[in-house]
């Protein structure tokens, strides 16, 4: 297997002026060929040349800026080339993590040293590949140059181009048969031929036995379909291993890290069943151990450990709360069932640390370190397992003669009674110091009770204190809505009155009651609407006709007002032109003589019938005058009209 590394040295591809130059790595059957210089030009005629089996990067920022850049980066790859990115999919990692997987340790600062890295670790099966295309390829023969508008010979120049067509055609579609591939064809007639001619080949690019070319009448162009999004596909089906921790009950709580610590799975659920548990570790990955977080493993986790066939992990003594809390402090999680499972495989995890550091010293690079960790745990010699993950079988160990140690003589000097003494000394010591750091843990175990209670007690009061915040809140909004209903019923009130004041004035006979409006706008006229009413038969007071609007003149026509009391000085005469039109009585205060009293007030009814008669007399004058204007306006227009008829007659 052929594998390309590349690393950029300098440039990007987003900018325009210092294109990229890379560090490029051959790899092949797994020994490094070489790492050069190569420019983005040149790197493309050495894929197109070679044809590498895969292009590692160790990002795609490297090789595209953006969706459309890689789409077009794909293309331009031999059908047999895989892309991969060795650092992950949608969950990235450093290639640094990736490296030490297999061992391998490199200068994070030189490109070549990156390249290399990239490369190796691609041909021993890390990364993911980057698919783009559908299983569908597009095949398109089309003219290569245009007619024009031609001469002389134009119809046997087209004839020529558009037969050179419908021949290329003929010749892809005889390959696709050959292939036995599924298509559909779409032809686009033109004179002598075909101008265009589209293939639709339900298979990959790589099995299409076509190619992009360009002839000097003809042109074909293979291309993938895309997909709407880019996906990941893992290079390697084997999964990783897994340290699992489990926490039974009516909650269960999983947790699963790789061998190397990094948290892999956590959850928790109460409606799991053990199908469920089985199910969701094999789509995590392969459990190697199962571990618990008590000394006795419970019944439904030893099942569980039986359907993986996994290495079984208890703790000497049952992990204490402390103990956990220590343990799952650099990770988070929401109850303390995840918390329990979690500590469960951390613990596990710690007590190998030791081992896999001596098996990462004693094997060299390029090898997977997650196979070699796992098949040592499950007992076999660590020189076994490398001479089978190389593919040679493990030398057989002569047969060495066993050579019997002689029995050690006993020495009864006085240096051993002295050092028999020293240990003596030394185990009691011990002992007082096992007796104190116990007594010390049930001091700890004591405050961190009481400090819990303490906390227990804080949060009670918190508790309080924010439900008592919140119901003073509600009890503040209720106040001020029982005010706001106050000062309403306030208005209604003064309302009530000031209209059973007006319904005493009209019964009386003598008296014509008024309804004070403060300004003849539309205002007054609205607070007047919300005060009292305004209705039908009315006689309104407004004590200075300021700001009058021709509008409102109407719409107190329009609500059916019997007159208008202006007071102060003598109404403007456009306001009496006004209301005449409208035929709203303008009563001057000098002939009715109000008693205003607040909002209301009340005139004498027959200084009131005596005003508005003399109005209305004044109105049949302005409608008489009205109607002379108008006939004498008709005359005038009649005679300027027959003027012009003579005029024009002659």
């Amino acid at each position: 297997m052929k594998v390309f590394g590349i690393d950029i040295i300098k440039g990007s591809v987003r900018s325009r002026t210092r294109r990229p130059v890379y560090a490029l790595c051959r790899v092949e059957d797994g020994e490094v060929q070489g790492v050069e210089e190569v420019t983005g030009f040149r790197l493309q005629r050495l894929l197109a040349a070679e044809q590498p089996d895969i292009l590692a990067v160790d990002s795609l920022q490297e090789v595209a800026a953006d969706q459309h850049e890689l789409y077009a980066f794909l293309q331009t790859l031999p059908p047999s080339t895989k892309l991969v990115q060795v650092t992950g999919g949608e969950k990235k990692e450093s290639l640094g993590k990736v490296a030490a997987r297999y061992n391998i340790s490199f200068n994070k600062f030189d490109p070549y040293a990156e390249a290399r890295t990239t490369a190796r670790v691609a041909s021993l099966g890390a990364g993911v590949e980057v698919i783009a295309f559908e299983n569908t390829t597009d095949i398109v023969v089309s003219r290569h140059r245009s007619p024009g508008r031609g001469g002389w010979s134009q119809n046997r120049y087209a004839r020529k181009i558009h037969g050179a067509v419908l021949q290329k055609a003929r010749e892809i579609e005889d390959r696709l048969r050959g292939a036995g591939l599924d298509y559909e064809k779409k032809e686009t007639k033109a004179f002598g031929g075909y101008s265009r001619v589209a293939f639709r080949v339900i298979a990959p690019r790589d099995m299409v036995p076509v190619h992009s070319s360009r002839g000097a009448d003809v042109q074909v162009r293979v291309t993938g379909r895309q997909l709407d999004r880019i996906r990941f596909e893992p290079l390697s089906s084997r999964p990783r291993y897994l340290i699992v921790g489990l926490d039974p009950g009516t909650t269960t709580g999983i947790a699963a890290v790789d061998l190397d610590g990094n948290l892999v799975l956590l959850s928790s659920s109460r409606q799991m069943t053990m199908s469920d548990i089985v199910e969701e570790l094999y789509r995590a990955g392969k459990p190697l151990i199962i571990a618990s977080d008590v000394q006795q493993m419970p019944y439904s986790v030893e099942k569980i450990r039986r359907a993986f066939n996994a290495i079984p992990y208890t703790p000497k003594q049952s992990l204490s709360v402390e103990a956990k809390y220590d343990l799952t402090a650099p990770f988070s999680y929401t109850n303390d069932h995840e918390r329990d499972a979690l500590s469960a495989a951390l613990d596990a995890y710690r007590s190998l640390q030791n081992k896999f550091r001596n098996i990462a010293k004693r094997v060299g690079p390029g090898f997977n370190l997650d196979e070699v960790r796992a098949r040592v745990l499950r007992g076999q010699p660590l020189d076994t397992v490398l001479a089978d993950l190389q593919g040679v079988p493990a030398a057989k160990k002569e047969a060495e003669p066993a050579v019997e140690a002689e029995p050690e003589r006993p020495v009864e000097d006085e240096r051993v009674m002295a050092l028999d003494g020293m240990v003596k000394r030394l185990r009691s010591y011990v002992q007082e110091l096992q007796d104190d750091l116990r007594e010390r843990d049930r001091e700890m175990e004591r405050l961190r009770q009481g400090l819990r209670r303490a906390r227990s007690a804080t949060e009670r009061r918190v508790r309080r204190d924010a439900e008592l915040a919140t119901k003073d809140a509600t009890i503040e909004s209720l106040r001020e809505q029982l005010r706001g209903e106050r000062r309403r019923s306030r208005r209604l009130k003064k309302r009530l009155e000031r209209m059973q004041a007006v319904a005493k004035i009209e019964v009386s006979e003598d008296y014509t009651p008024l309804k004070v409006l403060d300004s003849l706008t539309r205002e007054g006229m609205r607070g007047l609407q919300e005060g009292i009413g305004i209705a039908e038969g009315d006689v309104l007071y407004v004590p200075r006709a300021h700001g009058w609007g021709r509008g409102v003149v109407k719409d107190l026509a329009a609500t059916g007002v019997r007159a208008l009391v202006v007071g102060g000085e003598p109404p403007d005469p456009h306001l009496v032109r006004v209301a005449r039109e409208a035929d709203l009585p303008l009563l001057p205060a000098d002939t009715v003589m109000p008693d205003i009293r607040g909002r209301t007030g009340a005139a004498k009814t027959g200084a009131v019938e005596e005003a508005i008669a003399e109005w209305e007399e004044e109105q049949k004058e302005f409608r008489r005058e009205q109607e002379a204007e108008r006939v004498e306006y008709i005359f005038k227009e009649y005679r300027s009209e027959r003027e012009k008829e003579v005029r024009r007659g002659g």
